[in-house]
């Protein structure tokens, strides 16, 4: 296979049947060796975070495609964590892979409060969710940028902002709801989203390295949110 990207999380190769494979890693976003799905950078690296990743993947899209939603999952291979996805033309500039993070917003915490701290307290409720996109660059420290930016700047048009927006939204309040069953409260996640066959369809994956997630008022360490939401 020809690799055609080396990620910070994962690796992609191109398939000889036209699609695409994932490899996904051990490594996390954090700072310090802290956790924190916001931050731009590999921080750390948890055992066996690249497997519980994929599988909590899979169980999302499952759900997803039940719902009705288009994502670019085709298949995945636990043994091997690696997921087979169809190709999809990214957002936004870079190297290889999509350039574009898109974040949605429940509870205020994070790089949000790092930014806006002076207007609102740490764990205040966003009603109805807030959506917000960044560029991926690492140098910039992932700048964020406006619908109206992005249409400007000839990265999607407007109709393809509002469709990834709605999706997110929509995609958003099914893992949240999922979550709560099991007595979790979702505070964010980020997606990433491409372009296949004229439509904005979810790409990457839906992984608990992706998502901050609260029990009881304390954060959930990733592989540990992955063995709540899959051993239920």
């Amino acid at each position: 296979m020809k690799k055609l990207y080396e990620g910070k999380t994962k690796d992609v190769y191109a398939l000889d049947n036209g699609n695409v494979m994932l490899k996904f890693k051990d490594d996390c976003t954090g700072k310090d060796g802290v956790f924190d799905p916001g931050e731009n950078s590999v921080g750390l690296t948890i055992e066996g975070i690249g497997r519980a990743n994929l599988e909590t993947s899979i169980y999302y899209f499952e759900m997803l495609k039940k719902a009705g939603i288009k994502t670019h999952y085709v298949s995945a291979n636990l043994d091997e964590a690696t997921m087979e996805v169809l190709p999809a033309e990214c957002f936004g500039k870079a190297q290889g892979g999509n350039g574009l993070e898109v974040i949605c917003r429940l509870v205020a915490t994070g790089s949000f409060i790092r930014r806006y701290g002076e207007y609102i307290k740490d764990g205040t409720v966003l009603e109805g969710g807030y959506v917000e996109c960044t560029f991926k660059n690492d140098e910039k420290g992932d700048p964020l940028v406006t619908g109206e930016g992005l249409a400007a700047l000839k990265v999607m048009t407007p109709e393809m902002f509002e469709s990834m927006k709605a999706q997110t939204l929509k995609i958003t309040k099914i893992v949240a709801d999922d979550l709560k069953t099991i007595g979790l409260d979702l505070w964010d996640i980020k997606f990433e989203f491409g372009y296949n066959n004229g439509e904005v369809v979810l790409i990457d994956e839906i992984a608990s390295g992706n998502m901050r997630v609260y029990k009881d008022g304390k954060i959930v360490e990733p592989v540990e949110l992955t063995k709540l939401i899959l051993n239920r």
